[in-house]
């Protein structure tokens, strides 16, 4: 068993098809917790077994999931999976859009009020970046141990469309 990679970035077409099913999205989300087997998984998001089987198995041809332990249990061996990076970072396209579904689905899941805004400012390029830098340090400080209750956290920095970016 080895520890996942820090960081990869989406980048390959296989990885890219691989994110085109919010189900996906949401198997990486709770691998990103804790290792867990197929069982696991389908009843922490809701699913079928078969339907878990299936959307793991191509997230684990696209090298996104990776076999983590297996244990015997009851005549059988019960596999454990778990991400293969800590962090994925998404590159533009359909995979973002795939991967904002996702988090509109968890976001709106258990039937709290998120806080939640979407507001568009007037940035130079200097500021954006900075904001950019400022936002990513700001992530990268929170804990992920154990003990608190978990939370979801969305950042971005991005230019709406529109004439000149203009909305």
């Amino acid at each position: 068993m080895t520890a996942p990679e820090e960081e990869i970035t989406i980048a390959s077409a296989q990885e890219y098809r691989a994110l085109g099913h919010p189900v996906r999205h949401r198997l990486l989300f709770a691998l990103a917790q804790k290792p867990a087997t197929l069982s696991g998984l389908a009843a922490e998001l809701g699913i079928s077994k078969g339907s878990a089987g299936h959307h793991l198995k191509i997230l684990r041809e696209s090298g996104l999931v990776v076999p983590d332990r297996a244990r015997q249990v009851r005549g059988g061996t019960e596999q454990y999976f778990r991400r293969a990076a800590k962090r994925m970072r998404y590159e533009t396209g359909e995979a973002t859009r795939a991967a904002m579904a996702a988090v509109a689905e968890e976001v709106l899941s258990d039937g709290a009020d998120p806080f939640l805004t979407v507001r568009n400012v007037r940035l130079s390029e200097e500021q954006a970046e900075r904001l950019r830098r400022t936002l990513e340090d700001m992530v990268e400080e929170l804990s992920d141990e154990e003990g608190g209750a978990r939370h979801g956290v969305i950042v971005g920095v991005y230019r709406p469309g529109g004439r000149d970016g203009a909305a």
